[in-house]
């Protein structure tokens, strides 16, 4: 069956989103964007296109060692397991400020809209980091409100042997189980149980509405290919940080960033990892 691309969001997808956690959009990259996106972010990852303030992440598999982040770039390889701060990228905030996005955090945040995280997820061709049970939400971000809305878009193949995630459908709706992320074991015995977890397979370029309370997981990369996505959380302008008290870029709205005059992301910008 062909995978049907949403024009409008309408009733009936928001109805979806709520019970379910999740709606798929479809395509919202034409084959040539997809394209231009993957070899952008290729190019990040090797040095060919820098930004000074953007966080990095090596795959702990690729160092032998515990994950640690650096700000910019400092080894030209495909081995990043993720890449924060991508709204100073004019192609990935155009691809943020997608009309049916627009549409969607219109609905459920309003006019004015910033974006908490703007990340690029990686799991390299035979490796990757297996995430635990978990909801995207917690005191560990260090903001005070909790998001609900993400869009996760799948660069390449999202499989079960490439390591797609898994997901609870509806768990969203059991609310927030745990402030500190992760679930206990005790939750996970009693909402993750094989009956009710399914694959969240996802086809190249295929993007996907995530509640941030719905469960989710994901293993490792068995494949001689990448599984390289993009996740952007969008939230009220009015959202801030607990640590330093401020809020964060705005991508929709009064003063929003544009992908025709973007240039960069101040240090001030990054003093504090959030999320």
């Amino acid at each position: 069956m062909p995978l049907e691309t949403l024009s409008s969001f309408e009733d009936q997808h928001h109805d979806q989103f709520m019970e379910q956690g999740y709606l798929r959009l479809g395509k919202l990259l034409s084959p040539d964007e997809l394209a231009a996106i993957q070899q952008r972010i290729d190019d990040i990852m090797l040095g060919k296109i820098r930004y000074d303030n953007m966080r990095f992440q090596l795959d702990p598999r690729h160092t032998g060692t515990a994950m640690t982040r650096t700000v910019g770039n400092e080894e030209a390889t495909l081995n990043y397991r993720r890449i924060d701060d991508l709204e100073q990228d004019p192609l990935f905030l155009a691809y943020m400020q997608h009309p049916l996005i627009r549409q969607i955090t219109r609905r459920y945040i309003g006019e004015d809209v910033a974006v908490f995280r703007s990340m690029f997820m990686n799991k390299p061709a035979e490796r990757g980091t297996e995430l635990v049970w978990h909801q995207d939400i917690g005191v560990g971000w260090k903001i005070d409100t909790n998001p609900t809305t993400t869009v996760w878009t799948a660069f390449d193949a999202a499989t079960v042997h490439s390591g797609c995630m898994q997901i609870v459908p509806g768990s969203n709706n059991l609310g927030i189980l745990n402030e500190r992320h992760f679930t206990s074991e005790e939750d996970q015995a009693k909402y993750t149980r094989d009956e009710d977890v399914i694959d969240l397979e996802a086809e190249a370029g295929e993007a996907i509405l995530l509640h941030n309370f719905l469960l989710h997981r994901s293993g490792v990369n068995t494949t001689t290919s990448p599984r390289r996505a993009f996740s952007a959380t969008y939230m009220d302008v009015t959202t801030r940080s607990v640590v330093t008290g401020d809020t964060f870029p705005i991508v929709f709205g009064e003063d929003a960033l544009s992908p025709d005059t973007v240039t960069g992301k101040s240090a001030e910008r990054i003093k504090f990892f959030h999320g």
